[in-house]
């Protein structure tokens, strides 16, 4: 059973021990140097030496074992996993008893290291593994201890640091591996509470979370229901309103004409709103996009195109700049284009009589990136985050658009997001704002259904 770290791999934790190991490594190193060279404790400096030599060996072949076998097909089981991860502890055990060996024994203050060992073992293996680590630490330390004091093995002593006569002692022999071993599995009994008090809120989360997501879809699908049947009827007002407004069923004087007008907006504002929260809700629905291959220039410029008039209207100039080398890409052509004709609609709304809007399109390494500037109200401070959220509209864009949905935004990002890239939006140096979003030269999907290219080549939008 694994008790923490539920969503981290048995691989990844097996290579996090590895680098953790090389911190150790370096700490050897200095702490030899520092005691040897500017504290004057003597010390076998070159045993330490090989034995830290021993332990970059030994990392460096953990480290290709586990790289060599977790590529291509060649996947250790979780249990083949497991077995490298008690190996690598056991050996730290042994070769952190062979350190202390060498440096004064249990004359060693270091010896509490083998704790943060235990805390370890305690977060990346169960509550009896970690309990076996402890009594194998305590088994390993302990016979050194007592090897030593026997004159089995030769005594190591700290001349210079501490009175080298205290692993002869008894007594204190006796104390010190008591408080070693309770401190152990102390360590280990609290560690593996911890862990396991964790891991009972992690999967609670990981449930409550399932669930949310649950009641979201079904939120969603109800949503997309209601919807779907408030547009059929708002579609039919619409266009009965239609027929009245222009008189196609019978004259009207001014007054009915007014209300008649009233009410006609305001059904299509309504229409506008509900299009929007049904586009928004189907593609989240939909799941993984349908990919298939279409011309992102071809596409740009038809975008161009459709807008080129309200810029006209509004006396705006309309430019773009697309790198040669764009073209052909994968995702949704539908989704793409509607994205970036809102983002150009919104330019233009928001861009005063006169003003400029420039279409940039360059490439970004891995990802084509396509930025809307213009010279327009700009986006308040401390709402440049705010704005890709459902139904969020900024306050200066209030005022211009009174009635807006503010579901556009949201709408864009999901588009963008689903084919992985990002979108964002800041405000110029000199005036208005930027919005801007990356799509990846290759698909996120692992296929890409081509369709019919149309080569037919179009001219650059006129003036």
């Amino acid at each position: 059973m694994e008790n923490l770290l539920q969503t981290t791999s048995l691989v990844e934790r097996a290579q996090w021990l590895v680098r953790l190991r090389w911190v150790a490594i370096g700490t050897l190193a200095v702490a030899t140097l520092v005691a040897g060279s500017l504290m004057g404790v003597a010390l076998p400096t070159r045993a330490l030496h090989v034995v830290n030599a021993v332990l970059i060996v030994y990392n460096f072949v953990l480290w290709d074992f586990l790289k060599y076998s977790t590529t291509g097909s060649r996947q250790l089981s979780p249990r083949g996993i497991g077995a490298v991860l008690t190996l690598q502890m056991c050996g730290d055990l042994l070769i952190l008893t062979t350190i202390l060996h060498f440096s004064g024994g249990i004359e060693n203050p270091f010896a509490f290291f083998f704790v943060f060992h235990m805390i370890l073992a305690s977060i990346v293996r169960s509550r009896l593994q970690s309990y076996l680590q402890a009594a194998l630490a305590v088994l390993l330390f302990g016979g050194m201890v007592l090897l030593e004091y026997a004159g089995v093995l030769a005594h190591h002593p700290l001349t210079g640091f501490a009175d080298h006569g205290l692993y002869r002692s008894l007594p204190f022999i006796g104390g010190t591996l008591f408080v070693f071993a309770s401190t152990l599995f102390l360590v280990v009994y609290m560690t593996s509470n911890i862990s396991e008090q964790l891991k009972k809120q992690q999967d609670g989360f990981a449930r409550a979370n399932a669930q949310l997501k649950e009641k979201d879809k079904v939120k969603n699908e109800y949503v997309l229901r209601l919807t779907h049947d408030i547009k059929g009827h708002l579609a039919a007002i619409e266009s009965c309103l239609n027929l009245v407004d222009n008189e196609i069923v019978g004259p009207l004087n001014e007054k009915q004409k007014d209300f008649v007008a009233r009410a006609y907006r305001r059904t299509s504002k309504c229409m506008q709103f509900v299009t929007a929260m049904l586009r928004l809700t189907r593609m989240k629905l939909a799941g993984t996009p349908d990919m298939e291959e279409f011309s992102l220039k071809n596409t740009i410029v038809e975008c161009l195109a459709t807008v080129q008039n309200g810029a006209r209207r509004k006396g705006i100039a309309l430019t773009h700049e697309i790198a040669s080398d764009i073209d052909k890409v994968c995702g949704e052509a539908v989704l793409i284009e509607e994205t970036l004709t809102n983002l150009l609609f919104n330019a233009l709304r928001y861009t005063p009589d006169g003003g400029k809007v420039h279409l940039a399109a360059s490439n970004n390494g891995a990802f084509i990136q396509i930025e809307i500037r213009d010279s327009g109200i700009g986006i308040p401070e401390g709402e440049q985050e705010k704005i890709f959220d459902e139904f969020y509209r900024a306050g200066n864009a209030r005022l211009v658009e009174p009635d807006g949905t503010g579901l556009g935004l949201s709408f864009a990002r999901q588009v963008v997001e689903r084919h992985g890239g990002r979108i964002w939006a800041g405000n110029n140096p000199e005036k208005g704002s930027t919005f801007a979003f990356t799509l990846p030269r290759r698909p996120p999907a692992p296929s890409c259904d081509r369709r019919p290219a149309d080569d037919a080549t179009k001219g650059p939008v006129g003036a």
